[in-house]
């Protein structure tokens, strides 16, 4: 009997066809048994893999539980560093949670690396599930849609700070733009440049070429940096903010009108005031308050009065359309993006003093202690006696005789505050103040007043008395959620606390009083700061959604937000479902919930939370910028600071003094070898004994100030020999 003849090698196609419908990472052996090849034929077969590994389309399955030494990775995103973080290449989720790899910067002369973008990457295992990588060779991967940048000296100077890649615009494709120009432009395909794809061109000068910017085309110029409102113009664009109404929608807003006393309660007898912020541009909230009995020995009657948006924007048309696509206003230090338009935004719907408008209103009656007795909800036409700023209230201003009744109920709504245990995490916010020409001329922390707190309290009520309207009605709600923590933030604060001696209960068992005992039990201590920290950082963010969990750092069961459908989406949703549920027709065009809105509550919920998080990202990069504006004739100076953050690559610093952040890098740091403690978030030298640890308070030298990314370095002076200062800040 003859042996049959050995089957053929397989082709690079057919082992590549295997390897995708595999739902298992195929190893050599597997291969060759799948294909039948024989002990003779295994070299060939290793090196065709080989290849197929050089080009990315094979990955070896680990030994044992690490990752092969050269293995292709995809960039998926950047760290705050702005060096590349990627991942296993063609990695499935049944494999498991994917490992990070944190790339090495390029050589000198290399193109940064981009997110979508696959390299073979040699991997070193740094432990932790986590590696570092560097770049062998490049084998394809995504680019950017559009790119946001600075035009210099024909090239595109990307304002993210976490894409440190330059573009450069080939001759013809500049668009006019010139120097110093803000612009959006879009990657060409092809050649990088400096070089040329040409068959007819030596490797060795078209490889060579591959090493410069890749080549792109401006397609948009939006204005000039350093100019006045350019930071905020940037920040709009880099976050993809809408900042033009659609014609049909400015045309709805310049047609609204005052509403008529039709099913209205007439409020313009009662004295009701706003409070603001002196730079507020929108009044869209007015308070009230009488005592029941001397000094309030029954309660409180309060009325919060909101301006009636849902009058004037309907469901379905173009002003709601743009209104939920918007989700909420966007405010900067120079301008704001409004969620509608300003005939109504700061026409027909602010509660200017002495004009008539129309208001839905929440009656409220509280008990001496602060716990609410009733509400009432309904439509209103008010008058407001005077628009007063927090500055102008907490010096004694008065011009309606109420200011006494407001800060009685205010007080005992603090009581109750306290008395239901809620977590008080104070972070203080910065004001950027400009010249018109939009030189910055300082930024100051704003100061938290007793009137700040007063009107937080009575919008507080008003919104815990919406959402149990609603369920008492049995409307749909938009509720304000905010989950306990995490547990695997809670188990990392649970770590860190231990090192003090401080216990927290189980996860559930734990209540925001529990945080707040932390923040009493440390105050006044050196480890308050860091501490706060800590504590700021393990928390959830706040979301919308159809379904209630409660808000848990306000320690209420239920909560929605009802005072602001000026600038959020959110209320007007509320506003509308009371309007259905309480019957509060006007006689005008339909402007309850419909049946269409109220199925879409869960998309609506994850879209204005997500341009909520949006919003909040734009307006942190715009004041980040301004400060390095502010900063950059500072660079040399010492400052005092607090650690604010401690990472594998170094450690991020905040002032004391303006609250300005930036980045201490590891290569800053004396000479050591540095680990990084998780638990107690700090990184410390193996041979000096040295010790950094998130909160503590540094000396921090400025190295570097970025405003077109917002991007600040600084040095620490500890550890590091004395060198001449210059003035301390």
């Amino acid at each position: 009997m003859t042996t049959p003849p050995p089957r053929p090698l397989p082709s690079k196609a057919e082992i590549r066809r295997l390897l995708a419908e595999s739902p298992d990472r195929l190893g050599k052996n597997d291969i060759a048994r799948h294909f039948g090849l024989t002990a003779e034929q295994r070299p060939a077969l290793r090196v065709l893999l080989k290849a197929l590994e050089a080009e990315g389309a094979f990955t070896p399955p680990p030994r044992g539980d690490r990752l092969p030494e050269v293995l292709p990775v995809e960039i998926f995103g950047i760290d705050l560093d702005g060096e590349p973080l990627a991942r296993p290449l063609g990695w499935k989720a049944e494999q498991g949670r994917a490992p990070v790899i944190y790339m090495r910067p390029e050589p000198a002369g290399q193109a940064a690396l981009a997110p979508g973008e696959r390299v073979l990457a040699r991997l070193r295992f740094i432990g932790g599930g986590k590696y570092e990588g560097r770049s062998m060779k490049r084998i394809g991967g995504g680019t950017p849609a559009r790119i946001l940048g600075v035009y210099e000296a024909g090239r595109i100077i990307p304002t993210d700070r976490r894409h440190k890649a330059e573009w450069q615009v080939p001759l013809g494709e500049s668009g006019g733009a010139e120097p110093g120009e803000i612009v959006f432009a879009e990657p060409l395909p092809g050649r990088h440049l400096g070089g040329t794809d040409s068959p007819s061109t030596p490797a060795a000068f078209r490889d060579r070429g591959r090493l410069g910017p890749r080549p792109a085309r401006i397609v948009e110029r939006l204005g000039r940096m350093g100019e006045a409102r350019s930071v905020s113009l940037l920040c709009i664009h880099a976050h993809g903010i809408p900042d033009l109404f659609p014609a049909e929608a400015l045309r709805e807003a310049e047609r609204a009108r005052g509403v008529s006393e039709t099913g209205r309660e007439d409020l313009r007898p009662l004295p009701l005031v706003t409070i603001d912020g002196e730079d507020a541009r929108d009044f869209d909230d007015a308070v009230w308050a009488e005592a029941d009995g001397p000094g309030g020995e029954r309660g409180w009657r309060l009325l919060v009065a909101i301006a009636d948006v849902a009058h004037y924007v309907t469901p379905g048309s173009a002003l709601d359309r743009e209104a939920w696509t918007r989700g909420n206003s966007v405010y900067f230090p120079d301008r704001v993006v409004p969620m509608l338009p300003e005939a109504l935004s700061n026409g027909w719907c602010s509660l200017k003093p002495g004009e008539d408008r129309g208001c839905l209103f929440a009656e409220l009656r509280i008990d001496a202690a602060g716990r609410k007795l009733s509400h009432r909800f309904g439509r209103g036409l008010m008058r407001s006696a005077a628009r007063l700023t927090y500055e102008e209230v907490e010096a004694g201003a008065d011009p309606a005789g109420i200011r006494d009744a407001l800060y009685g109920a205010f007080r005992a709504l603090a009581a109750a505050r306290e008395a239901r245990g809620t977590l008080d995490l104070d972070v203080p916010e910065r004001r950027v103040r400009l010249s018109p020409e939009g030189r910055v001329l300082a930024v100051e922390p704003r100061t938290r007043l007793d009137s700040h707190r007063l009107i937080e309290e009575f919008m507080i009520l008003a919104n815990v008395a919406a959402a149990e309207e609603l369920e008492r009605l049995g409307q749909p709600c938009m509720y304000r959620v905010h989950d306990r923590p995490a547990d695997r933030k809670l188990e990392g604060l649970r770590q860190f606390l231990g090192s003090f001696g401080i216990t927290l209960p189980p996860g559930n068992e734990l209540h925001p009083r529990n945080f707040a005992k932390v923040l009493e039990t440390t105050r006044d201590t050196p480890e308050a700061p860091l501490v706060h920290e800590a504590v700021l950082r393990s928390q959830s963010q706040a979301a919308y959604a159809p379904d209630n969990i409660g808000h848990f750092g306000l320690a209420l069961a239920r909560y929605a937000h009802f005072t602001s459908p000026i600038r959020r989406y959110a209320d007007l949703l509320v506003h509308r479902a009371l309007i259905r549920g309480l019957k509060l027709g006007t006689g005008g065009p339909p402007d309850g919930l419909t049946e269409e809105e109220a199925a879409r509550f869960p998309d609506s919920g994850e879209h204005i939370t997500a341009t909520e998080r949006r919003a909040a990202a734009a307006e942190r990069d715009a004041v980040e910028r301004y400060l390095a504006a502010f900063m950059a004739q500072r660079v040399g100076e010492v400052f005092a600071a607090r650690i604010s953050g401690v990472t594998r690559f170094g450690l991020f610093v905040t002032l004391l003094a303006n609250g300005a952040s930036g980045l201490v890098p590891l290569n800053s740091l004396p000479d050591d070898r540095w680990v990084l403690d998780e638990g107690r978030q700090a990184l410390a030298g193996e041979r000096s004994g040295l010790r950094f640890a998130l909160g503590e308070a540094a000396e921090a030298r400025l190295a570097e100030a970025n405003p077109l990314t917002g991007g600040m370095v600084f040095h620490l002076l500890q550890g590091m020999p004395p060198v001449p200062r210059r003035r301390r800040r």
